[in-house]
């Protein structure tokens, strides 16, 4: 699609190194400061599909932005500025190589591990008897450790993260309470909005004063997945699927098309119809997820507006 930002290539004064992760790409420079740029690239099953899909970056990057200003009084995050809709800066972090995963239902990972017999996930028992997108008696933690640049994340246990040293136990401690604290805020917004929040991932680090942060992104539908709340319980009494908001629905067409990432398999082709009709998908995500409208972006020259405004700002 043209008018979609898939890679960037700046300059910036005392830039001193660049991360291009699945979705993000990230500006180090000095000072400690990040210039993070949310690309309109769109990944599952941790490939990166092959088309951008427009204003994706815009609404990933402006949900994660109201959220930190939602969650700030009780979780401390790295964001200090959006100079432009696709574009977060703050303070340079040094991440946990694990990522904070919390699950209030039975739903995506944890049903297909749940439906092929297992009742043990990351460590956490799981009840007998459950359905698909059933609540848990209460929310659980299920980590996993943060891949590298193509490989697939996995699942781990709190005992073998601290058993491997990947995080102390006081740091994993405090991790563990902002998860359930950013949890609890994150499904009282989404319960306000006539949404339930199903489950999510949380990503920390340590800012240059050595203080545990939220960073990356938070509660948007890359990292999150949502049901309508209206109709939740008829349809799980009839065992129906639920209507959700979140990136699943591009998993399910990828598995519909015969691809979950395994080796041998090839990606579907993606039609410009089936692009714009994600973009559209995205848009009602943010609107029922930020309670706003959607104001999209002048997209003519995406990348020369992202380094106006950065400049301006960084001036």
């Amino acid at each position: 699609m043209k008018n979609t930002l898939l890679k960037t290539n700046y300059n910036f004064p005392n830039q001193k190194s660049v991360y291009k992760g699945k979705v993000r790409e990230v500006y180090e420079l000095d000072n400690h400061q990040v210039v993070m740029i949310a690309t309109d690239r769109l990944s599952a099953f941790d490939v990166v599909m092959p088309k951008g899909i427009p204003y994706k970056g815009q609404i990933l990057n402006q949900i994660a932005t109201k959220m930190m200003q939602d969650t700030q009084d009780l979780v401390p995050n790295w964001l200090e500025a959006t100079p432009d809709p696709n574009v977060a800066i703050g303070k340079m972090c040094e991440p946990f190589k694990v990522e904070m995963v919390i699950r209030g239902y039975l739903a995506g990972h944890a049903a297909r591990e749940y439906k092929v017999g297992k009742r043990e996930l990351c460590g956490v028992q799981l009840p007998e008897g459950m359905k698909e997108n059933d609540k848990f008696p209460s929310p659980i933690i299920t980590p996993a450790t943060k891949a590298e640049q193509g490989d697939h994340d996995e699942d781990i246990s709190r005992e073998d993260i601290l058993k491997r040293g990947i995080v102390s136990e006081a740091d994993y401690q405090q991790l563990e309470d902002y998860t359930y604290k950013l949890f609890k805020r994150g499904s009282e917004i989404a319960a306000s909005r006539g949404l339930i929040l199903v489950d999510t991932k949380y990503e920390f680090g340590k800012n240059p004063e050595g203080k545990i942060v939220l960073i990356d992104e938070i509660h948007t539908p890359d990292s999150s997945r949502y049901f309508y709340a209206e109709g939740y319980e008829e349809r799980q009494a009839k065992e129906e699927k639920q209507k959700q908001l979140s990136k699943e629905f591009v998993r399910q067409w990828l598995i519909e098309n015969g691809f979950q990432g395994l080796e041998g398999q090839s990606l579907p082709e993606m039609t410009d119809e089936y692009v714009n009709s994600v973009s559209e998908r995205y848009i009602e995500l943010y609107e029922n997820i930020t309670g706003e409208k959607f104001v999209k972006a002048d997209i003519s020259n995406i990348e020369s507006r992202i380094e106006e405004n950065v400049l301006g700002y960084l001036k």
